[in-house]
């Protein structure tokens, strides 16, 4: 008797299965942007590693558990599985809100994808060195990333997960690209795939309002691991699930996306990490503008912070449904998802950085008194040119008036330092912030080794991914 054939893959899913087997980077542009990701996801992971809320989630899951010849974990001495190793490193570039993003009609952070490239480069490499052969080399480590963060970027392009968590694509991109990485079929990649789409979504609760809170910070982290999970259990043979998005009733599109399918107007490329978007200061993307707004005001302003009646924000629609956030605020995790928050901070101290989200620094009354006059609306321009993909801006603009009737300039940013339309000036930003970074948790003579092995793209991509992170363990 024969057996039901299986059904064919969902387009979705093959045409990024062929994409990581069929596609060769050529883009020079791309692996200089894929350095500098690299460069700044780093700096994040270890400047977070002096929190004592995120330190608390690191480690083997069960205390002083070892694994030899495991993945190792920047900035400590953890060897880890990999998939334990993905969740520590996810959680500490995440934690500070400073690593890079991307978005358009969905937003997300595509160096995410680094927790999980990380871990299985380094135990691979280690593996194939304990088996005579040769580690792996940061040039494959930077294909990886670019096509990871091109799997995730063009998903986010035309669809818009609202409700869900937007993390959820990391562990799609993540789990496939990983597959490949270590040498998977293109059943196996295909089932990885599709068990990553089969998990569902996350609730966005804990990025929101009164439940905004410190899992945002590891949720990155935990999607990171759990790619790995998928990916290695697909090495092992695990079915895929064909029609997972299409299944009638039961697929992703009838019971999570209203029965739609997912739009898409470009291939796949190298166009994402092209065009990734830096963060200069420690909060939500789209107010990175905003905080450049208020740092220009503040000598205006800093010494006259009682004589202000009122200020308006104009922006666009998404920081308006992200970060427009009134009434207390419990913890830094909602701080740094707080407009009125960020740019009160902005304006009375010219500046924004990790130390001022404690509970100590949001204590000073001046901050909240300011929050309480601000008016944030939304600027329909802004909002069309944060859509449209010639422009892609985050735009906003900040005006202070004062009760004698007096006013400041209305100051307008479209571009963050960190867009690709400032990149030569966002290139400085990133370094000078990478140097700050490591200088939180390296002695000097180790901080310029990490800084000469980044410094030459040639040089950089030949190294040994063993090397690279022999160099950045404690």
């Amino acid at each position: 008797m024969l057996s039901p054939s299986k059904p064919p893959y969902d387009k979705v899913l093959v045409e990024v299965a062929d994409y990581l087997l069929g596609y060769e980077v050529k883009s020079a542009e791309a692996f200089r942007m894929a350095r500098y990701t690299l460069m700044d996801t780093v700096g994040c992971a270890v400047a977070a590693l002096n929190v004592p809320e995120c330190i608390k989630l690191l480690g083997p899951i069960v205390p002083e558990a070892t694994c030899p010849n495991g993945a190792r974990v920047p900035g400590t001495q953890f060897e880890l599985d990999p998939v334990t190793a993905a969740f520590n490193f996810g959680t500490a570039a995440r934690w500070l809100e400073l690593n890079d993003s991307f978005s358009a009609v969905e937003g997300a952070h595509p160096s995410d994808n680094y927790a999980a490239l990380l871990a299985v480069a380094d135990y691979l490499s280690r593996r194939q060195i304990s088996g005579g052969k040769k580690s792996l080399t940061i040039r494959d480590i930077l294909v990886a990333a670019i096509k990871a963060y091109e799997v995730q970027g063009v998903l986010q392009l035309l669809n818009s997960f609202a409700g869900y968590d937007y993390i959820m694509l990391t562990r799609i991109a993540a789990a496939a690209t990983v597959t490949h990485m270590m040498g998977g079929t293109r059943e196996q990649i295909l089932s990885a795939l599709s068990n990553a789409w089969a998990d569902g979504v996350h609730l966005k609760a804990y990025r929101q309002a009164e439940n905004a809170g410190e899992r945002k910070g590891w949720a990155a982290g935990d999607s990171a691991a759990r790619a790995v999970r998928l990916a290695l259990i697909a090495m092992r043979g695990e079915m895929g699930y064909p029609t997972v998005l299409t299944a009638k009733r039961h697929g992703f599109y009838d019971v999570l996306y209203k029965g739609e399918p997912f739009k898409f107007d470009q291939g796949y490329g190298s166009y994402v990490m092209e065009n990734v978007i830096f963060k200069y200061v420690p909060a939500g993307n789209h107010g990175q503008t905003a905080v450049e707004c208020a740092t220009k005001l503040h000598p205006l302003v800093k010494d006259r912070i009682s004589e202000i009646e009122s200020i308006t924000i104009d922006t666009q629609y998404k920081l308006l449904g992200i970060m427009d956030k009134k009434g207390p605020l419990l913890n830094p995790a909602a701080r740094d998802h707080c407009a009125q928050y960020i740019v009160a901070v902005g304006m009375i101290y010219g500046g924004l950085d990790v130390e001022q989200f404690s509970d100590e620094f949001a204590a000073d009354p001046r901050i909240d008194a300011l929050r309480e006059k601000m008016i944030v609306r939304e600027d329909a321009r802004y909002s069309s040119d944060f859509l449209d993909p010639d422009k892609r801006s985050k735009a906003n603009a900040i005006q202070v008036f004062f009760k004698d009737g007096s006013k400041t300039p209305k100051v307008e940013i479209e571009y963050s330092v960190g867009h690709p339309r400032r990149r030569a000036e966002g290139i400085q930003m990133v370094e000078a912030k990478f140097r700050r970074n490591i200088a939180r948790r390296y002695p000097r003579a180790r901080q310029n080794e990490i800084l000469e092995m980044f410094g030459d793209q040639g040089a950089f991509e030949a190294i040994a991914v063993t090397e690279f992170m022999e160099c950045l363990v404690i």
